[in-house]
């Protein structure tokens, strides 16, 4: 008994115990296997990780004898943060990460320095104040971009060991332009930095500063520029439209199909009286009466003529109608896109965003690219569908071509081919540009502070 007492008083034997008790239930309630199957616990171990996470955390605190209130505060801030912003791939470390460590390296570059009397140091030893300027700003990039290279490579060499992995001469020119604008992209930010860091006598304040613009730059302009453009240039509902547009071609031209085929038919009654008959008979007796007279066939096939020619009147009178709402539609948006493209490009971010998915064919450019390859197919599955349509009837006068299955296996197959690389490029020198204006003009104004910075 005393054994037995002791041993539920050690932490592992309770331990133990509650495992095997768990063990027990799973074995109760083991639907279809679902306890021991590695899904189960993958999904379940993935649902505790982050309060795992938070209570790794709390522990340190707790042992060090404080206690910390606002952790859930913090985990729905993080929450709401990433929330924000795309899955964690190689162009959310550049513009998101890199950023915010580039200003991290920048902020007290200046003023840092000056707080701690080795700025007024270097000047009296006669170094010209460009050169110190410059070689931060190089530091600062080269310390980012070099071990983020080697990660780079490390990455890619172990992707490249995939052999479904295939890439091309244009692949590997698009990677290295993005590194590029990687690097034009940090130069910005740790101008930026040396500009803050030039324009405050204390890194308390630079660093309030820097964490104040790096919010307003990769926060608040990407994300509010669309609902900006939402206000200047509003646009109808997508949903009211659609609904107006199939009333237009559903409904609408029902009637107006009908009316242009009553006024067509009565005219080539009247003419042909051998078909008085035929709007009361079935298709078959139909087929079976101009196989017997051929009089009847040739004003039979003026009778379909007629019938055909009021329904594609309908359907262009009613076309034209909604293409007009389309097409106002589609302006309006472009007109609104642009406007948000225009206003977003004012965040470095968007910049490089919009620059790094073009060249990698998987931003706008590739929608476009991608839109234009559905015109074209559609163009040909039209003339692909007439043809098709002209031989049915001609094989069958009677038959009603829209609503009768017929073998398409012929059909016009669609195949994308991706943007060649000089039209991607195109597409990013705008985003390209601005970038490099904007790290130059930084850079410039940051010389311009540190040259007229007081330095006692």
């Amino acid at each position: 008994m005393n054994l037995l007492r002791s041993a539920f008083r050690s932490p592992a034997v309770r331990a133990c115990l509650s495992l095997v008790m768990v063990f027990a239930l799973g074995l109760v309630f083991n639907a279809d296997g679902a306890f021991f199957s590695w899904g189960t616990h993958r999904d379940m171990l993935r649902q505790v990780s982050v309060i795992g996470i938070l209570a790794c955390g709390m522990t340190v605190v707790i042992i060090a004898g404080g206690i910390d209130l606002s952790v859930g505060s913090v985990l729905g801030l993080s929450a709401v943060l990433f929330s924000l912003f795309t899955m964690p791939d190689m162009l959310f470390i550049i513009k998101v990460l890199l950023a915010v460590i580039a200003l991290m390296f920048s902020f007290d570059a200046v003023c840092g320095e000056k707080e701690a009397g080795t700025l007024k140091l270097m000047l009296a030893n006669n170094v010209p104040r460009a050169k110190i300027i410059l070689g931060k700003l190089l530091g600062g990039v080269a310390t980012l971009m070099v071990p983020f290279l080697v990660g780079l490579a490390v990455g890619m060499g172990l992707l490249l060991l995939n052999p479904r992995v295939g890439w091309k001469g244009s692949d590997w020119a698009a990677v290295g332009l993005i590194i590029i604008a990687a690097v034009v992209y940090l130069s910005l930010f740790t101008g930026l930095g040396i500009l803050i860091s030039s324009r405050h006598r204390s890194s308390a304040s630079s660093i309030m500063t820097s964490l104040f613009v790096w919010v307003l730059l990769i926060l608040v302009i990407p994300n509010l520029s669309p609902y900006a453009a939402s206000l200047i240039r509003p646009t109808q509902s997508r949903i009211k439209l659609n609904r107006e547009i199939a009333r237009l071609t559903d409904v609408d031209r029902d009637d107006l199909g009908r009316k242009l085929q009553k006024e067509k038919t009565e005219a080539v009654l009247k003419q042909y009286p051998i078909l008085a008959p035929v709007p009361r008979m079935s298709e078959a007796e139909i087929k079976a009466a101009i196989k017997k007279d051929p009089a009847l066939a040739q004003a039979y096939g003026v009778y379909r003529g007629q019938i055909e020619a009021a329904w594609k009147e309908a359907n262009v009178i009613q076309g034209e109608k909604a293409k007009v709402l389309r097409d106002d539609l589609d302006r309006a948006q472009k007109s609104q896109t642009q406007l948000a493209l225009r206003l977003s490009m004012a965040s470095p971010l968007a910049d490089f965003t919009y620059l790094a998915t073009d060249l990698s064919n998987t931003g706008m450019s590739n929608a476009r690219h991608f839109e234009s390859l559905v015109s074209a197919w559609n163009r040909l599955y039209g003339q692909y569908m007439t043809r098709k349509m002209d031989a049915m009837r001609k094989a069958n006068p009677t038959m009603d071509v829209w609503n009768t299955a017929t073998d398409v296996r012929d059909m016009p197959r669609f195949a994308y081919k991706e943007e060649g690389l000089p039209g991607r490029m195109m597409s990013g020198l705008a985003p390209f540009v601005v970038l490099v204006v904007l790290s130059l003009a930084l850079f410039a104004a940051g010389f311009a502070a540190f040259v007229r910075y007081d330095v006692r």
